[in-house]
């Protein structure tokens, strides 16, 4: 997979993962019960590591690559 399409990918799926993250914020309050452990526990987290990645993935891959050589 090219360097570019990863990044597609890794970009789509930052944005669809915050749209809970949006419903969260902005539901009433008699809601939030409800959103409550899959925005922390499922949502939250993927965003930051999707987040993560794409700033400090192609740094990660060259550390990889340089040890495998």
């Amino acid at each position: 997979m090219s360097n570019s399409t990863q990044r597609t990918i890794c970009r789509w799926l930052h944005l669809i993962l915050s749209i809970p993250i949006i419903g969260y914020i902005y539901s009433p309050y008699e809601h939030l019960p409800e959103y409550a452990p899959p925005t922390r526990y499922i949502f939250f987290p993927l965003i930051v590591l999707t987040g993560l990645w794409m700033w400090q993935g192609p740094r990660v891959m060259r550390l990889f690559s340089k040890k495998a050589a």
